[in-house]
């Protein structure tokens, strides 16, 4: 499966990512940089688990109602662990505000995975080659339409999981990342020292490098900047736990059974008690070794971004290896600059994304510029 993920990713960037930002470099134009990688994410997602392209991120930008519906998910969500569960049933039972907007969305999802259902088979039957992945890809659905425990209400709920799960992280992320690269040009060039020597070995003078995700594993200096915009900015700011038992937590502080203990790993990842006085700073070298060639080891207690434990995160390596094939294209390729005079915040949600976009402006990079 991890190579079917690989296998999507790199022809997203190469046929879909790489295409439209030169067309946004040729044109000048400004544009929403987190559109894009919402855009970008949920075909990539989207396709190994059904086995079609949507075509979010195609010339023709369509509308996102599917990921705005699965924005909507997420926001209630956060809205639901702020009021009491009394609240938020009886919005639900009246069918009225935020509860509201939770049902439609849920309508929305459940036709989309019917309509993608319904293509892949139409697909299939044709042997379209247009629109089924190729041999080396296998789709998820294929592991569960021939399961008889497997009802259809189960089927949508599994492959919506499969959907949030590797949209979310990634998707949210990624804005972020490439938000910090843009104010810290000293990082880029660090990067584009990195993949100076693969950029070299491609026989791809004047045209766009598109770096492999294999190619990219190995890199840890790009693999350190991916974990501090992580650190800084975690897609899940806030993690809760629930108290299955009287105890009493090493700080001293009593819990008992029931309650609920919210963690901030937004705040966590900036205290200097646990990073140091230089703990608000973009500094990847904090996960390099003294030499620079290896990751520093740093426990999940500690580093939250991907959760700890029997929790952690299964898609851990798999959004690693997008987001490193995704970042080294764009850092290659193209130079970033953030517009000014914009609010970059972030808004009220379990995921940690912009509340207003990030528009940018990008300009290829020459030849004869590139390290």
């Amino acid at each position: 499966m991890v190579s079917s993920m690989a296998t999507c990713c790199r022809g997203k960037v190469a046929d879909g990512l790489l295409p439209f930002l030169a067309r946004m470099a040729s044109a000048a134009a400004p544009f929403d940089m987190q559109e894009l990688c919402a855009r970008l994410v949920f075909d990539q997602t989207a396709t190994p688990v059904f086995g079609v392209d949507p075509g979010c991120l195609s010339p023709h930008m369509p509308s996102m109602r599917v990921a705005d519906a699965m924005d909507t998910v997420m926001e209630v969500g956060f809205f639901r662990q702020t009021v009491s569960p009394s609240l938020w049933k009886a919005m639900r039972w009246l069918d009225v505000g935020p509860e509201r907007r939770l049902a439609a969305a849920h309508t929305v999802l459940h036709g989309f995975v019917t309509e993608m259902m319904e293509k892949r088979n139409a697909a299939r039957q044709l042997g379209s080659e247009g629109g089924v992945l190729d041999g080396k890809v296998v789709d998820i659905v294929s592991h569960y339409v021939d399961d008889p425990e497997c009802s259809d209400a189960m089927l949508r709920k599994t492959l919506l999981n499969y959907m949030i799960g590797g949209r979310d992280t990634i998707g949210t992320a990624l804005p972020w990342l490439l938000y910090s690269l843009a104010n810290n040009p000293r990082v880029v060039s660090s990067i584009r020292k990195e993949l100076a020597p693969i950029a070299s070995r491609k026989d791809d003078r004047g045209k766009m490098v598109v770096f492999e995700p294999s190619e990219t594993k190995p890199l840890v200096y790009l693999q350190a900047t991916l974990f501090e915009s992580l650190r800084l900015y975690p897609p899940g700011p806030l993690e809760r736990k629930n108290v299955v038992a009287d105890d009493v937590l090493p700080s001293g502080h009593r819990v008992r059974r029931g309650e609920a203990i919210l963690v901030s790993i937004y705040a966590m990842g900036r205290m200097e008690s646990v990073w140091g006085k230089d703990s608000h700073e973009f500094r990847p070298e904090r996960w390099l070794s003294e030499d620079g060639t290896k990751l520093r080891y740093v426990p999940s207690c500690k580093f939250l971004a991907f959760s700890s434990g029997p929790r952690m995160c299964l898609g851990k390596d798999i959004a690693i290896m997008e987001m490193k094939t995704i970042v080294a294209a764009v850092v290659w390729n193209f130079d970033v600059e953030v517009l000014e005079e914009q609010s970059i915040k972030p808004k009220l949600s379990i995921l940690l994304q912009m509340e207003n976009g990030l528009m940018v402006t990008v300009t290829r990079r020459e030849e004869r510029n590139k390290p």
